[in-house]
């Protein structure tokens, strides 16, 4: 006797079959997931299965502030604690001793950075200096660095003074605009015209120029709000082969066609009529022409997005910050003015690279806003030897963290911790004077991060802050205004650190 299946059951019994592999890999990720730290013997604070702790900022329950907060509080007894980013295991270290170890002593040990997106997806975000690892970041580190010494500040300070006087010069000549500003709106605008003739020489205005087109990539590539990025995000890190099957990257198409575009096309000018100016495109094209240089257009291209993107957004971030709090506390705003003119009346009016190094007050400003608002929330760090570490308990064994386990490093928990700073929702420039600042626990401030992948850009971003505040200051008195909220209140749907309603603020022209 003969048997035969109709086509509809064989389908029934395949879709059975796909959906028992699906279900048992499912609770093999679960199990995984709930098991995988205790069985190390570290402690685990509280999971969700699958997502973990991520969910609460896709659905937006929470902001990556709040969560970041969450997770440093949680086990506080612990030097360190485990947890799952899906199926990736993290190790959240909150031991300044240890953080010495991880970043500086045993930097061999814990040299790159997770990765991100796969450079085979996108070069142009997986083959820049943050993302690349081993021997490949420190040659490309080697190669950028010059163009952050302090004679190449010099220089640049010109330029970025350039488009610090065009900036305000912008609200002079349009008293009206000054009325009621959205300083993130205004800010990238100031950072797009800076880092455009810096690093590209190109000269925008686009607080004239509203809708030029390195302002409009700069919004979109910076762009990382809302749940379906997210889910992009987080598609990237777990399944990049799937995504590059799909062609999707961290960058949409056509601004990744905008930045390749501009970079071939000033490269190959510079080329062509021998232009060479002291920049980082300049220095890429130096290292591109040594006769054992890998490097190609690729990675002068990735660079100098990335150089872009930082100066973009996380420069921006830091002057809107600064401006909020100079707006909540005149006094503290009256100081800097009186510092500034000392500084002015001293220079006939010129501000130096120098000058501007010296203007102590400015610094502490700026010190404090970096602690309270970190341009990163986090920081990482992943593991590529076998490393022994001391118990995250008393009394407890010691822990060896395997090659490949990734190390989160929670910076905005260690800035708001009341046990290193002292009230540490109020804003006191004074923590950072020469006196006090000695009193800082090591490793406890990490606006930049610390050690070897220290963030390259610092002096920089610190330079075309402090020059525009400067020049704003030389000009308007900063106002806040209906809008302005005290306390802040963080926007649950940014990834970044953002007010919710955004970065409000007036600007009263001096009648000196």
């Amino acid at each position: 006797m003969e048997f035969s299946f109709s086509p509809s059951f064989s389908f029934y019994i395949l879709l059975i079959t796909l959906i028992a592999i699906i279900a048992i890999k499912v609770i093999s990720l679960i199990y995984f997931q709930l098991t995988y730290w205790k069985k190390k013997g570290v402690p685990t604070m509280l999971n969700y299965p699958l997502f973990g702790l991520n969910w609460m900022v896709f659905f937006g329950k929470r902001s990556f502030q709040e969560l970041n907060t969450m997770i440093y509080e949680m086990l506080p007894g612990a030097k360190y604690v485990g947890t799952m980013d899906f199926a990736t295991p993290l190790l959240i270290v909150r031991d300044p001793d240890l953080l010495k170890d991880i970043m500086v002593k045993q930097f061999d040990h814990f040299p790159d950075h997770r990765a991100f997106v796969d450079e085979n997806i996108d070069p142009i975000f997986g083959k820049n200096v943050f993302s690349l690892r081993g021997e490949r970041w420190k040659e490309m580190r080697n190669t950028l660095s010059p163009s952050f010494t302090a004679s190449k500040m010099r220089f640049m300070l010109d330029l970025v003074s350039k488009c610090s006087d065009e900036f305000v010069n912008y609200f002079i000549d349009h008293p009206e605009a000054a009325k009621e500003i959205e300083m993130k709106d205004a800010f990238t605008r100031y950072t797009t015209d800076v880092i455009a003739t810096v690093a590209f020489g190109i000269s925008v205005n686009s607080m004239k120029d509203r809708d030029n087109i390195f302002f409009r990539k700069g919004v979109e590539s910076s762009k990382f709000d809302g749940l379906l990025n997210a889910i992009k995000f987080t598609l990237l890190r777990t399944c990049p082969n799937f995504m590059k099957l799909l062609g999707i990257g961290f960058l949409t198409p056509s601004t990744a066609k905008f930045f390749n575009d501009v970079v071939r096309e000033t490269v190959q000018a510079r080329d062509e009529k021998g232009i060479i100016r002291p920049d980082m495109i300049h220095l890429l094209m130096q290292a591109r022409d040594k006769e054992s240089s890998n490097l190609d257009i690729k990675d002068i291209v990735a660079q100098a997005f990335i150089f872009f993107l930082a100066g973009f957004d996380t420069s921006s971030t830091l002057m809107c910050f600064m401006v909020h709090e100079l707006a909540v506390h005149p006094e503290i705003q009256d100081k800097l003015y009186q510092e500034i003119n000392e500084v002015l009346l001293r220079t006939n009016g010129e501000i130096t690279y120098e000058e501007l190094s010296k203007m102590e007050y400015m610094e502490m400003i700026m010190n404090e806003t970096l602690r309270k608002y970190p341009p990163a929330i986090f920081l990482d760090r992943v593991c590529v030897k076998q490393t022994v570490i001391p118990s995250s308990l008393p009394n407890g064994k010691d822990f060896i963290i395997e090659p490949d386990t990734s190390i989160w490093i929670p910076s905005f928990g260690f800035h708001h911790d009341p046990k290193y700073f002292p009230d540490p929702e109020k804003f006191d420039p004074e923590r950072f004077n020469e006196e006090n600042k000695q009193n800082i626990i090591p490793y406890t401030y990490l606006p930049f991060g610390m050690g070897p992948r220290r963030c390259i850009g610092e002096r920089f971003a610190l330079m075309e802050t402090k020059i525009v505040i400067v020049n704003i200051l030389k000009k308007f008195i900063i106002k806040r205004t209906s809008k302005t909220p005290d306390p802040v209140v963080f926007d649950r749907k940014s990834f970044n650190l953002k007010i919710e309603g955004g970065f409000w603020i007036s600007l009263e022209q001096r009648k000196n």
